[in-house]
């Protein structure tokens, strides 16, 4: 084995270090795509250059140094992004169905009764929530001011792939009332039949919501998204969005405040129907952008 092992050592890569093998390779970026670290039983939750530099000295006994780990990451086409967090719940043969079926099926019919699809769902906003960054001298943090009353707000809205957004900013807990009270609206602004796909939030599930939708069949139809699946729905883009440009960015003394905010921000983007479609251009979700 030590004989072995001096040899690997002695392979000279382009940079005059250890490379691996094609096989090794490709190996290696099969399990970096495929797999999380902790799935390997690795010390690590991300894919870092000390991650990949493990899992190469584990797996080939070839101890190569991190900027040689992160020439061979960029050369695999791999590069640091945030990742997405995704349930484990996720059922894939739900997945593959939805895609396969259950959304070629809605689609189908919305075509037929020549209407659009809308995309819903609902999220809490919160005072304290702060996204960008700012400027600071190093290793200063910068100081934001703002008050130290904590306040919420709740919003739920739809999308359709031809730019339309409508929505509801509510004070209240989201019940099953508030779901109605949406639609009715949204029904109201329609000339045809309504889809509205959403996921399986219980409020959307409650028997006083099924029973008002099947009341109205021919003006409504809500259909349920396939389960632990956000990343699947276009309108989840608009939801980081308001999050990130509406109270994000912005200090409101109040919750009137904020919730004036919120409700001019999505005024104006009512206004950019092109802008709304652009939620639909993610890779997750652009086969809704048909």
């Amino acid at each position: 084995m030590g004989n072995i092992h001096s040899q690997r050592s002695a392979k000279r890569g382009p940079r005059g270090g250890i490379s691996l093998a094609g096989h090794e390779a490709a190996t290696v970026v099969r399990l970096i795509q495929d797999r999380c670290p902790d799935q390997l039983k690795m010390p690590f939750a991300l894919w870092t250059r000390e991650a990949v530099q493990t899992l190469i000295q584990d797996r080939y006994d070839l101890a190569l140094s991190l900027s040689t780990i992160g020439r061979y990451l960029k050369r695999w086409g791999f590069t640091p992004q945030k990742p997405l967090r995704r349930a484990y719940e996720r059922d894939l043969e739900a997945v593959r169905r939805w895609f396969e079926e259950e959304y070629p099926t809605i689609r189908a019919a919305a075509k037929v009764e020549n209407t659009e699809i809308h995309w819903g769902d609902e999220m809490g906003l919160r005072s304290d929530h702060q996204a960008g960054t700012s400027y600071g001298r190093r290793g200063e943090a910068p100081v934001i001011p703002g008050t130290g009353q904590r306040f919420r707000c709740n919003m739920i809205s739809t999308i359709t792939n031809r730019g339309q957004l409508s929505f509801m900013v509510f004070k209240e807990r989201f019940t099953g009332e508030v779901m109605i009270s949406f639609l009715c609206r949204l029904v109201r602004q329609q000339e045809w039949k309504v889809y509205v796909i959403v996921d399986g939030h219980p409020v959307h599930r409650s028997n006083k919501v099924k029973r008002w939708v099947s009341k109205r069949a021919k003006q409504v139809s809500l259909p349920f998204l396939t389960g632990y699946s956000p990343d699947l729905n276009p309108d989840e883009s608009l939801n980081q969005d308001v999050k990130t440009n509406a109270p994000g960015r912005k200090r409101p003394a109040n919750r009137e405040e904020m919730i004036e905010e919120i409700r001019g921000y999505l005024r104006s983007a009512q206004r950019q129907p092109v802008y709304v479609q652009r939620y639909f251009h993610h890779d997750c979700v652009n086969y809704a952008a048909e």
